[in-house]
């Protein structure tokens, strides 16, 4: 089997990068710029969590974090539902056991999910 490579990284890795960032762009044009609704592009001064976030009022609803998983931010029995349910797991941003529990890791293969919870978590940041 031969693998191919675009400098260290596999060209599967890219690929899948390529469709995280494509869907969360889709993400982004569906929500940003309405209702007070503003996106965070990262660049070198911004680095960490919500680097590259959608906020409402200043305060973050969704955003694609380090590995490009996507996260949101949702009341924490609806997070409890969600984890239960398989759709994702708690965000632990530094891979350390202490998960966030207001915040969700929506899991893979579930990238049809993103919209409609992204706009769920606006809702929920928004009271």
């Amino acid at each position: 089997m031969v693998s191919l490579t675009r400098g260290a990284y596999p060209v599967q890795y890219l690929s899948s990068v390529t469709k995280a960032a494509t869907r969360y762009a889709a993400v982004v044009k569906a929500l940003a710029g309405k209702g007070g609704i503003t996106h965070a592009e990262p660049d070198d001064s911004k680095r960490g969590f919500g680097a590259n976030a959608l906020k409402i009022n200043k305060k973050i609803f969704a955003m694609l974090s380090s590995g490009d998983r996507f996260v949101v931010k949702l009341p924490r029995p609806r997070v409890d539902a969600l984890v239960a349910a398989g759709i994702g797991e708690r965000f632990d941003p530094r891979r350390n056991g202490r998960a966030m529990k207001e915040w969700l890791v929506v899991g893979a293969g579930r990238e049809a999910r993103w919209l409609p919870l992204a706009k769920e978590a606006m809702e929920f940041v928004s009271r």
